[in-house]
């Protein structure tokens, strides 16, 4: 079951827009901006292609941290690992939340790469307040 906190997470996350997700190539950090963020059967998805970078790194190291920014200039920090799930169900979810996807994207074709998070920690933070753990 999710934390009591998964809805707010996935509302700060679509909010947003864009935010900032950090993977490991070898030695070497690499941050790309994402955009998608389902919320599908208690889990925040998200998608990208199986040809990409990010795809080959995540499969040797699941561990990830995103952060973005919102508009009231609080931020969030979330660590943990990425999932797959590529049944047909998610990627029609997801397709559906992103129809601009589709002309890239196709359910069950040998591309689309749809993840879930298995969150760590999520913690918005701000200059002027203590930061807020989210429960997720």
């Amino acid at each position: 079951m999710a934390g009591k906190d998964l809805k707010k997470l996935h509302q700060y996350l679509k909010d947003v827009g864009t935010y900032y997700l950090a993977t490991e190539d070898g030695d070497t950090p690499r941050v790309r901006p994402f955009g998608t963020a389902l919320l599908f059967e208690d889990k925040i998805y998200i998608l990208t292609g199986k040809a990409k970078n990010v795809s080959r790194q995540i499969e040797k190291n699941p561990k990830f941290e995103l952060s973005a920014m919102d508009k009231d200039d609080r931020w969030i920090r979330v660590s943990g690992e990425l999932k797959e799930d590529n049944r047909i169900e998610v990627h029609h979810a997801i397709l559906e939340e992103y129809p601009h996807l589709k002309d890239s994207y196709t359910a069950g074709d040998d591309n689309t790469n749809t993840l879930y998070f298995d969150i760590d920690s999520a913690v918005i933070y701000s200059f002027t307040e203590e930061p807020q753990v989210l429960e997720v």
